[in-house]
């Protein structure tokens, strides 16, 4: 009875051993905040998050066609021109380009907490953002316009001050919304997700104009031949951080300068090739 009561607690505590060993040996790959695995910089993979929704710089579309890519976990794909300066970037840093969609207050979570490896989404690198992510350079440098309706008793405006009393709105959670208070009485509204929200806006008469990017302005009047846009000759008092985007990375990231290299070696002239194409290429709808 001792014998057989000795080989069985011999037995126990053997399985016991194996199962700590085991468990000990199996790496642990996901981060400590519960977001996907930081070790995708030694897998290769350079993951970017963006709206692609935010036509001429990213959009979704069905297919690959004008060199767009495949969205992680999606059937659709993202094109546009964040795409193109990102496909040139992954290539210089030798890395397979992912692309994650992810709503805009998102993108900054998101790659705080090692989901995504940057942000190329058309983001301005303002002193408030600046406080929680790092910039690269800057990758396109554009100004503020007016989008309105062609005819509109603010066609010919030369200020901003043009549109005192208009109903105006931009984008949510962006310089171009905060600018339109320096519009003395204008009635500011409230801020929209997107910009094909903005131009339904315009066209159904809820809004007088909406605050963009020139990108913006010339698609928006190629897509809707009732709209056009005012380029000011006393525009907005913006700082250049207002009017140009660049990389978004975690703080201290090794890969700055790499990248700062990469777009260094990206001509102006080839900048406004590849937006230029963007704007013929995108979406009617977009």
């Amino acid at each position: 009875m001792k014998r057989k009561l000795l080989v069985l607690m011999l037995t126990v505590m053997t399985a016991i051993m194996l199962a700590a060993c085991g468990a000990g040996g199996k790496k642990d790959t996901t981060s400590s905040n519960g977001g996907a695995s930081s070790d995708t910089k030694e897998k290769g993979v350079f993951r970017i998050g963006m709206e692609a929704g935010y036509a001429p710089f990213n959009w979704t579309q069905q297919d690959d066609a004008n060199g767009a890519v495949k969205i992680a976990d999606n059937a659709e794909y993202a094109g546009g021109y964040d795409v193109q300066m990102a496909k040139k970037i992954a290539e210089g840093l030798g890395k397979e380009l992912v692309i994650v969609k992810l709503e805009w207050d998102g993108l900054v979570p998101a790659l705080q907490s090692n989901k995504i490896d940057a942000i190329i989404a058309g983001m301005s690198p303002t002193a408030e953002r600046k406080k929680t992510i790092d910039f690269t350079e800057n990758y396109y440098t554009s100004d503020f316009v007016m989008v309105i309706k062609e005819g509109s008793k603010y066609e010919n405006a030369k200020s901003i001050q043009d549109f005192s009393g208009a109903k105006i709105t931009s984008q949510l959670n962006t310089s171009n919304y905060e600018v339109i208070d320096q519009i003395k009485d204008v009635k500011k509204q409230t801020a929209m997700d997107n910009f094909p929200a903005m131009r339904v806006a315009l066209e159904a008469g809820k809004i007088d104009g909406y605050v963009a990017e020139r990108p913006e302005g010339i698609s928006a009047a190629a897509a809707n031949d009732k709209f056009t846009y005012v380029k000011f000759e006393q525009g907005f008092d913006t700082d250049i951080s207002n009017t140009s985007i660049a990389v978004g990375l975690r703080k201290g990231d090794a890969d700055l300068e790499k990248i700062n290299e990469i777009l260094k070696g990206i001509s102006e002239e080839d900048r406004q090739k590849v937006m230029e194409e963007a704007i013929h290429q995108q979406p009617a709808a977009q």
